[in-house]
């Protein structure tokens, strides 16, 4: 009802990838298969986690979240691609090209948000271990999660109404679905508000919760430099490389796209950083951390991959609560309380 009041063409074209026809089935078979591959990894992964009971842990609730966003986000964009890749120019109604607007911008920004939060994880479990299990409840757990949702609904709605109200003076989308630089593009008069809005958006969603990140990680390197034994630093360290990585692959392409002027804007570059993103990205998300983590190997019945020695820690005499977020966070780093035994993975979530 709002958008069919909202001024400018009814309908939008979406070019897409007009210019290389004879690449279009090629590209749609990749593009097919990737996104079979990521559907498949990223639920593999959550449902892994939602069934393993030594999974049941902060970081990996963060991480189903994380897999959950990536099918969501990935399917929003997808099958539009596609479509476009057999078709040709796609013609999508106002309400649909905002819907599709408003999903990649709730789905991104919250993964944003996400990331943000899985680092204040990791800096309480490797700088507060000791106090990790009473930090990152459950309920504080599900509090961030949906504090992510709330502010990916609120930039997505508010971007999505701001860009539909204004005057359009153009239908055709040089690009293969709704995305924020090409629908600059059919502004009439004056882009600058428009841009300095999509400077802000970047700001709050992109900028803030990556400071937040390299804080957190400043304080964690701190840490671990300061740990006695090589040993503890490099399983520290490798507690946050996964995530290190996500954060790197994901923010350097959104990054590179958001926070640059629209001068400087390339057709061509936006559509290949936006495949990077929304195909590469979510398909990554679950590799990196599957190859990089021994627990879902172990998870899988792939414990010949990775084999390890666990033990109940003796010191603890009420189920190792006391040393719960070493255990947790830091996996097989030696017990403070019995010093040098290695102990087992706890179920955070089992009571508050």
């Amino acid at each position: 009802m709002i958008l069919g009041n909202l001024s400018g063409p009814s309908e939008f074209r979406l070019l897409g990838f007009s210019g290389n026809s004879h690449l279009h089935p090629l590209l749609f078979v990749i593009l097919l298969s990737l996104y079979i591959l990521t559907l498949v990894a990223n639920t593999v992964i959550a449902f892994t986690i939602n069934t393993d009971n030594t999974l049941h842990t902060p970081m990996y609730f963060f991480l189903t979240q994380l897999s959950c966003l990536d099918i969501c986000y990935l399917s929003a964009m997808i099958p539009t691609i596609l479509e476009n890749l057999v078709v040709g120019t796609v013609s999508i109604s106002k309400a649909r090209c905002a819907m599709q607007m408003f999903s990649f911008l709730f789905f991104g920004v919250a993964e944003c948000f996400l990331l943000a939060a899985m680092s204040l994880d990791r800096y309480f479990a490797v700088c507060h271990p000791l106090h990790y299990t009473i930090i990152m409840s459950s309920r504080v757990c599900r509090g961030l999660v949906a504090g992510c949702y709330i502010c990916g609904a609120a930039v997505g709605l508010i971007h999505t109404l701001l860009t539909f109200s204004s005057p359009l003076c153009g239908s055709a989308i040089d690009h293969f679905f709704c995305e924020i630089q090409p629908m600059l593009d059919l502004l009439c008069g004056s882009t600058l508000p428009r841009e300095l809005q999509v400077i802000l958006v970047a700001v709050f969603a992109i900028l803030s919760p990556f400071l937040l990140i390299i804080y957190s990680y400043i304080h964690i390197i701190s840490t671990i430099l300061h740990m006695a034994s090589a040993e503890s630093r490099q399983k520290a360290f490798s507690t946050c490389s996964s995530h290190l990585l996500v954060v790197t692959l994901f923010y350097g392409t959104a990054g590179s796209t958001y926070l640059r002027p629209k001068s400087t804007y390339c057709a061509a570059v936006d559509k290949f950083l936006s495949l990077s993103y929304s195909v590469l990205t979510p398909l990554l998300n679950p590799i990196i951390y599957s190859l990089r983590n021994k627990e879902f190997p172990e998870a899988l019945g792939w414990e010949a991959l990775w084999r390890r020695e666990i033990f109940q820690c003796p010191g603890c005499s009420r189920g190792c609560r006391t040393c719960a977020g070493l255990c947790s966070a830091l996996g097989a780093l030696p017990c403070p309380v019995s010093q040098g035994v290695k102990f087992h993975r706890l179920n955070l979530f089992s009571s508050d």
